[in-house]
């Protein structure tokens, strides 16, 4: 599993805009499957996607906001070795060292060979952290539609759930909704189904990206 840099941000802290830069975007080459497993849950929460291998690692974020069900409410950080990428946002005021600018890494940077791994993390207060593993590659075709989710397993946790052991918590009182401590929590989740995937559902939220 891909090593995060030991650092940490607080979720909420002020953010400073940056002026937006043209930034130039590479050809596609190649077409990435990628399959993304969300950490410390089981049974495993995961999707499998393919992508253009220029794709930003901005664009990457909004499509694993999209496959995965989550809100994109909470900050995030991409890890790979020893480097940490993220929004230009995330700067000076929030850490130590400056990430880099996640509009500025493309995917094929990353995902060289089959087996190559990176670290996303949403949400550094309940540090949601997924990891990302090229499976498989072949030439770009510009007839394919993508950025399209091949597959998938069980719903995301609910946002603010207080990480994967509030999310334990959750699921061991959604199992013994007759105990009087557990109705508070279970009127807090609501109709949520941690078993619900629903594929054609997903690829409806995906649309081309700019940078493909």
């Amino acid at each position: 599993m891909p090593n995060r840099p030991a650092r940490r941000a607080k979720d909420g802290a002020p953010k400073r805009r940056r002026r937006g830069i043209r930034i130039w975007t590479p050809p596609a080459t190649r077409l990435l499957q990628l399959k993304i497993t969300l950490q410390g849950i089981a049974p495993p929460i995961w999707r499998r996607i393919v992508v253009p291998d220029n794709y930003s690692l901005e664009t990457l974020h909004s499509i694993l906001q999209d496959v995965l069900g989550w809100t994109n409410s909470h900050m995030h950080g991409f890890y790979w070795q020893d480097e940490s990428w993220g929004p230009p946002s995330m700067n000076e005021a929030l850490y130590e060292t400056r990430d880099r600018d996640e509009r500025q890494g493309f995917l094929g940077r990353f995902f060289a060979k089959q087996g190559d791994q990176m670290l996303y993390e949403y949400d550094f207060g309940d540090s949601w952290e997924h990891v990302i593993e090229l499976e498989s590659d072949e030439p770009f075709d510009p007839a394919r539609p993508v950025p399209i989710c091949l597959a998938g397993a069980r719903a995301c946790p609910p946002e603010d759930c207080g990480g994967t052991w509030g999310y334990a918590d959750l699921m061991k009182a959604r199992k013994r909704p007759h105990v009087p401590k557990n109705a508070e929590r279970l009127e807090w989740l609501g109709d949520y189904d941690p078993e619900h995937f629903d594929l054609e559902e997903v690829n409806r939220f995906l649309r081309p990206a700019p940078s493909a």
